[in-house]
């Protein structure tokens, strides 16, 4: 149940020259804390006018404590409040245009002439089969689909590469280009 904690003795003035009394109250709300508010009493015999609450706290004491130490400057500020409550506007809440994410789709494979490919997968299998494995599975699939085409690793078509995982793709590459390494004796140049 509401309660008064503090009646305050000097009047509170508003902007347009109302005369107002003071005082600071309290409630517990739903959560057992407790809310604090100022209620302002018009001189000249008005409606009532009240702050929103101005504070929560732990219990009742504290509540009240609080409310021993608002000053003259504070109160003014709440009367303003209350007076003038801030109207926030209601905005609706944004609402999705689909019911769901678009199909994924892998993007088609771009024929990319071999030297402008993101890897040279012969080069990097002089290194080491390792190292060619560790930088395919870095790649995404259409990049290593863009690979297979750019250094024709596959008869496949570029439809039946885009639907493959990427852990097939790797194999495909690194099966052409170690036939490829074994075909030639004395290395390659691309």
């Amino acid at each position: 149940m509401a309660e008064v904690f503090v009646r305050f003795a000097n009047p509170v003035v508003a902007k347009d020259g109302n005369v107002y009394r003071a005082q600071a109250c309290g409630a517990p709300n739903t959560d057992g804390k407790w809310e604090g508010w100022i209620e302002f009493l018009p001189a000249d015999g008005g409606p009532a006018v009240r702050s929103s609450r101005e504070t929560t706290q732990p219990n009742r004491k504290d509540t009240a404590y609080w409310a021993t130490g608002l000053t003259p400057v504070y109160l003014e500020g709440a009367l303003e409040r209350a007076l003038h409550p801030l109207v926030r506007p209601v905005v609706p809440a944004p609402q999705p245009v689909f019911d769901g994410p678009a199909p994924h789709v892998a993007p088609p494979a771009v024929p990319v002439p071999a030297n402008e490919a993101v890897l040279d997968p012969f080069s990097v299998y002089t290194k080491g089969e390792t190292l060619l494995r560790k930088e395919l599975h870095a790649l995404s699939a259409w990049h290593l689909v863009n690979i297979i085409t750019a250094y024709d690793l596959s008869d496949e078509p570029v439809t039946v590469l885009n639907r493959l995982p990427g852990s097939v793709l790797v194999e495909t590459i690194i099966t052409a280009v170690r036939e490829r390494a074994s075909m030639r004796p004395g290395g390659w140049r691309w």
